[in-house]
């Protein structure tokens, strides 16, 4: 798709980055690839896209290539014909992604759903990526534990469905509620509600709550494959203030890859990247000190 492709809403000052399109299996997937240096692929959750990375990939690019991509259906992305916005769909998306643009040598950066699509791709890849950084995440199923079971069943029951189509009510609720330290612009907020401007465009965003408990055979599968990843060297940062997930899911991370070292950060919400994007970009630089080339 041309660079035309990028609509005249996108206000180049708060997101001062090149669109790129790529064709990955009949989907047009918009991304961003900015910066030289180790490379840092950076996967978004729900239901942001991109553009949650920005403070990020300015600050990075100096040292680092940053590359982010919009899975089908969020930010610039379109999904083609008969897609479900399903989170093994899109962990399929991101391997034909890494596939696409040849990656190596990668370190992955997974927020919220980006985490096990991302840690998917990566089994299905092995040798692609040396580091994860996993931030605020999980990679299991989580049928059966009460607290999940009932944000999975009122996320993901027809009402919240509805309301997410109708009202883009996921993202009016769930990025003021992940934002604990600062609150959004005005600009930014239109930037999440533009991006699914559309009770289709909003479809993406409306399914994936029900997932975590509806694609437990996927989390099954992307458990299995942790062994292969235990030994990567990994950065945790976690958002002490965040609804979502808990302690408990940090120190099941923290128990799994025994490389680990855990930022915490007091006062922050779910999305850490835009929360808090000063404390995230000095935890990578300090955790990337660390680490051998």
């Amino acid at each position: 798709m041309a660079e035309s492709a990028r609509p005249a809403w996108v206000d180049d000052d708060l997101f001062p980055f090149k669109s790129r399109f790529a064709d990955i299996d009949g989907h047009t997937v918009h991304y961003v690839d900015e910066g030289s240096g180790p490379t840092l692929l950076l996967l978004h959750g729900n239901p942001t896209w991109s553009f949650l990375w920005r403070d990020v990939i300015r600050a990075l690019r100096e040292d680092f290539r940053c590359v982010a991509l919009d899975y089908p259906g969020f930010g610039l992305s379109t999904a083609k014909p008969g897609y479900r916005y399903l989170p093994e769909e899109h962990a399929d998306v991101v391997t034909g992604f890494v596939d696409a643009l040849g990656l190596s040598g990668a370190t992955l950066v997974g927020q919220d759903w980006g985490g096990p699509i991302g840690l998917a791709a990566a089994q299905r890849r092995p040798g692609v990526f040396e580091r994860l950084v996993l931030v605020n995440t999980w990679a299991w199923p989580v049928n059966g534990d009460p607290y999940f079971e009932a944000f999975g069943l009122l996320g993901g029951g027809p009402p919240i469905r509805f309301l997410a189509r109708r009202l883009n009510l996921v993202v009016k609720a769930f990025l003021p509620m992940g934002h604990r330290k600062r609150k959004l612009t005005a600009a930014e907020m239109t930037h999440y509600r533009r991006a699914m401007d559309t009770p289709e465009r909003r479809q993406a965003s409306g399914v994936l709550p029900g997932r975590i408990l509806g694609s437990r055979a996927f989390f099954a599968e992307v458990e299995a494959g942790l062994p292969a990843l235990a030994e990567l060297p990994t950065l945790i940062v976690w958002g002490n203030a965040q609804i979502g997930f808990r302690a408990r899911e940090r120190e099941r991370l923290e128990a799994t890859f025994p490389h680990h070292q855990t930022v915490a950060l007091d006062g922050v919400g779910l999305y850490v990247e835009s929360d808090a994007p000063e404390e995230f970009v000095a935890a990578i630089r300090d955790w990337s000190a660390t680490q051998t080339q």
